[in-house]
């Protein structure tokens, strides 16, 4: 798994666990489309750093469950990394909407010499 697909499980892992603290590491994988084991490895991560902290809980039938709760130090590293997430989503639109524009006029110019007029 590269850096940048890290930062994203980790960013997407404190995202869930802030909406629905109950969820098992299972659901999470399910939910983020990631490995079980990249989920437990990052959630050991965040423990070790103090982001999250894990509770026992019984669900039910004698089962016991965890819950995992954002820390202080969880919440501002969550909006820390929101932020780095949308400023580098921003800048992949910009260039996404700039390509968007050099094809649609490659389009216009080929329909022009062509003698054809498509609007896209």
């Amino acid at each position: 798994m590269s850096p940048t697909q890290r930062e994203f499980v980790r960013f997407k892992v404190l995202q869930a666990i802030e909406h629905n603290p109950a969820a098992s590491q299972r659901e999470l994988s399910k939910e983020l489309g990631v490995s079980l084991g990249s989920v437990n490895y990052c959630i050991k991560a965040l423990v070790d750093k103090g982001l999250i902290k894990v509770d026992n809980f019984v669900k039910s039938d004698n089962k016991r469950g965890y819950a995992y709760y954002l820390t202080p130090q969880g919440i501002l590293e969550k909006g820390e990394i929101t932020g780095q997430f949308l400023k580098r989503k921003k800048e992949e639109y910009a260039l996404l909407k700039a390509e968007i524009a050099e094809l649609q006029a490659e389009i216009e110019k080929a329909d022009n010499d062509n003698g054809n007029s498509h609007i896209y």
